[in-house]
């Protein structure tokens, strides 16, 4: 007796998913009216392969000890090491560096795909997932940031979600004059510092002043180390960060409240050009009429890539959802993004200044479905033609040949079974609007029989008796043969 072989476990690998034809629906439906709003900007699309040299993406990787940590690589036959893109800006940055001398200059560009992280997945944590980028490449002023910032803001409009966002701004410029200002100069320090700022949606700012001094305890009794500041530093910081009425002002007033901060701060250059940035911007959102419930200067932005160099932002949603503990937190940030002048001049000598935003398409879409803003989650199926007789069949791919070429979506039942009820089924699984029937009677008389599934599922709602639904036939009605393209699309447009 031979050995059976064995089945191998089908199995979905941790951290990737599969995607329904609702979902990929749904989601493509959303992507159509996020590039609506770039190409009206002017922006063009662009795509970048899914690998690229390792040392294309080089430091600029997730914050983490080993350079090359959190990507998925491999090495070529001719011994160069590839990786999966983390993002689409490291590739867009060797992009535009490579074909400098033919891209206009400054180059706007938008891009959709999928990147990946080598990381330990968890709940709505994916080693695979799509983002879609906008940047500008080639302009150096705060007019370019002002300007992703309102595409953001019109974005999330376009989608429904008008007064369930801000687009949060701000400058690391000003938070590196800040940290300067507390004597917070090694990196390893300021990087503490950012993370425990970044923290300040999560444990208020309470909690972000134990992390930026000794650390904090939660609740299960974990400690994490803070970044060790004496108090003085601890309060120059959250006094000036976590203060927004210094960067509340307007045109009129021009942040007036600004004289009261800390002469160490006043005097600083750095934090000086970063609040000049702003002011230009806080002016630019005034004059388009974004108002600050739409888009607001906010100190506490940080944005965790360590490649920005100037403005930053985010986009926040604002309403409330339940937690894993059942608790009423806010939804949060779908995206963001900001300036990083460094990234192209990896490539290229001279100073290439560039500024950018990435959506996550995922969690977007989530917030969509939330908000039932999502669309469609089932999209129509095709009119199926049974095949009552398998003799039959040239007869039935004529029908299915002349909806398609009629711009019908359709097909031929290919399945084993003559059952008229399950092919029936079948056409329900599919979400399919109609059926076609021509069994021998038919044919004889000349006619079709068109069974309108979804006027069937609402009759058959209405009626108990399996009698009653077998001669009432809901649903279904007999048209002439040479009525089949007619008949129908005048039924799916009635639908």
């Amino acid at each position: 007796m031979t050995e059976k072989t064995k089945l191998i476990t089908p199995r979905l690998p941790r951290g990737f998913e599969d995607r329904t034809p609702g979902e990929i629906a749904a989601v493509g439906a959303m992507i159509d009216k996020i590039k609506a709003v770039y190409e009206r900007y002017g922006f063009d699309p662009v795509e970048t392969p899914l690998f690229e040299y390792t040392e294309t993406l080089g430091k600029f990787l997730p914050d983490t000890d080993r350079p090359n940590a959190g990507v998925f690589s491999l090495q070529d036959d001719d011994e160069q090491w590839m990786s999966l893109r983390y993002d689409l800006t490291a590739p867009l940055a060797r992009y535009f560096a490579e074909n400098f001398e033919t891209l206009p200059k400054p180059y706007r560009s938008y891009r959709q795909g999928y990147v990946f992280r080598n990381e330990k997945p968890g709940p709505g944590r994916f080693r695979q997932f799509t983002q879609f980028d906008a940047d500008t490449v080639g302009a150096a002023g705060p007019e370019a940031d002002a300007e992703m910032c309102m595409m953001m803001a019109d974005v999330m409009d376009a989608l429904g979600l008008a007064g369930k966002y801000v687009v949060r701004v701000n400058n690391r410029k000003v938070l590196d004059g800040v940290l300067a200002a507390a004597g917070v100069i090694t990196d390893e320090q300021k990087l503490t510092v950012l993370r425990a700022i970044d923290k300040l949606d999560k444990f208020g700012a309470e909690g972000v002043k134990l992390l930026l001094g000794a650390g904090r305890k939660d609740d299960s009794g974990d400690f994490t180390k803070g970044a060790g500041l004496a108090p003085a530093q601890v309060g120059l910081i959250t006094d000036t960060v976590l203060n927004e009425r210094y960067y509340s002002g307007d045109t009129d007033q021009e942040f007036d409240d600004r004289k009261t901060l800390d002469e160490a701060v006043k005097s600083n250059e750095t934090w000086n050009q970063g609040f000049a940035e702003l002011d230009t911007m806080q002016a630019l959102f005034n004059a388009a009429g974004y108002g600050r419930d739409r888009i607001k200067i906010d100190p506490s932005v940080v944005r965790g890539l360590e490649y920005y160099t100037g403005p930053v932002f985010e986009i926040e949603l604002t309403f409330k959802v339940q937690n894993e503990k059942g608790q009423d937190v806010v939804f949060g940030s779908v995206g963001g993004g900001g300036r990083y002048d460094g990234l192209v001049s990896r490539f290229r000598r001279e100073p290439v200044p560039a500024t950018g935003f990435s959506i996550g398409v995922s969690r977007l879409a989530n917030a969509l479905k939330l908000t039932g803003n999502l669309g469609a989650t089932e999209p129509a199926g095709p009119v199926v033609v049974l095949v009552m007789d398998k003799d039959q069949t040239a007869r039935y791919q004529a029908m299915v040949s002349e909806l398609r070429n009629a711009g019908i979506r359709a097909e031929m039942f290919l399945g084993n079974t003559k059952n008229f009820g399950k092919q029936v089924a079948y056409a329900d699984k599919r979400n399919s609007p109609i059926v076609v029937i021509e069994g021998s009677q038919e044919r004889e008389q000349g006619i079709l029989q068109i069974k309108d599934l979804i006027a069937g599922k609402q009759a058959a709602a209405a009626i108990s008796d399996n009698a009653e639904w077998k001669a009432a036939r809901p649903g279904q009605f007999e048209v002439r043969r040479e009525e089949l393209v007619s008949a129908i699309k005048k039924l799916l447009s009635e639908q």
